[in-house]
């Protein structure tokens, strides 16, 4: 028997960051849109635990007890007293290293396969305290939707969305490191008074109503200017996607990917041929939000 779980990428909406507090992490006011684009995970019984990967950039992605997936099968049978001998298989399109969440992704989608094939019954409420413990933004990975994070992001609320969100997701050539881009944060911060981090009520209310114009006029990321600091190339993407007609463009999270909210799918066709077009992006994905979260779909051959 096997279990197979999809579980969504993930763009910020708005990332608000505070100053560093005393244990080195950053209070957030993270708003969380899932969006499908989708890793799959695949637990089977094994005689030890094992991780495997395929798709783009999986020779990345480290299969050892460190690849959070593995991390997630760790902490589950170690609560149940049991040992976590499953072979993980991590089908990967959620770009890697491209701040869209797709470690955190097969973290959440490991849990709930574990879970699931070991029968387990935890609460959501145990899953997501797993989650949370093994990093910010796992929680959500396994919620999906659209939330609210705040804390180190891993305290979720669950927003309203109004309406469908269509997206242009352009994938850069390297990755980016996310402790790499909160220590530039604290770098370029230095001797700045920085605000307790708070959601814009008028992105919020975009969410609720649906309305993109509305929305791409409060999306805002306190990581790009840290991110574009370390990696100067990507304001020519953000360049190249506005200049096609992105009602709004951005770094994703801690980056490189960079993302571009557009009006309707012809708009985002526009967008994503002027994006493979410049020069200044490796692969360009089209999506749209929001995304459920992970989800058990149907049980699938034991992978070679």
């Amino acid at each position: 028997m096997s279990v197979t779980v999809r579980v969504p990428a993930k763009v910020n909406v708005q990332l608000a960051v505070g100053a560093a507090r005393p244990d080195g992490f950053h209070d957030l006011a993270n708003v969380f849109l899932a969006v499908g684009l989708y890793d799959e995970v695949t637990v089977t019984p094994a005689d030890e635990l094992r991780v495997t990967c395929e798709g783009p950039d999986a020779g990345q992605v480290p299969l050892d007890r460190t690849n959070l997936a593995a991390r997630a099968a760790i902490a589950l049978a170690a609560r149940r007293g049991i040992e976590p001998a499953v072979h993980l298989h991590i089908a990967k399109d959620i770009p890697v290293a491209g701040g869209m969440a797709g470690g955190s992704a097969d973290g959440a989608g490991a849990l709930l396969a574990c879970d699931t094939l070991w029968g387990t019954g935890a609460s959501r409420a145990e899953l997501l305290s797993i989650c949370a413990e093994l990093g910010s933004d796992v929680p959500f990975s396994l919620v999906g939707g659209a939330a609210l994070g705040v804390g180190r992001g891993e305290r979720l609320t669950a927003l309203e969305t109004g309406g469908t969100f269509h997206w242009v997701f352009a994938m850069a050539g390297r990755g980016l490191s996310t402790p790499a881009v909160f220590r530039e944060f604290d770098r370029l911060a230095e001797g700045r008074d920085i605000p307790a981090p708070m959601a814009a009520p008028d992105l919020l209310e975009a969410l609720a109503k649906g309305d993109a114009d509305a929305l791409a006029a409060t999306v805002s990321n306190d990581l790009q200017p840290a991110a574009l600091s370390l990696f100067p190339e990507l304001a020519a993407t953000l360049d190249a996607g506005r200049a096609a007609g992105a009602l709004a463009a951005l770094v994703s999270g801690s980056g490189p990917t960079t993302a571009f909210l557009v009006r309707d799918p012809d708009s985002g066709a526009k967008v994503a041929e002027a994006l493979r077009a410049s020069g200044t992006c490796r692969t360009v994905r089209t999506a749209t939000a929001p995304a459920p979260g992970a989800s058990v779909v149907a049980p699938a051959p034991t992978p070679a």
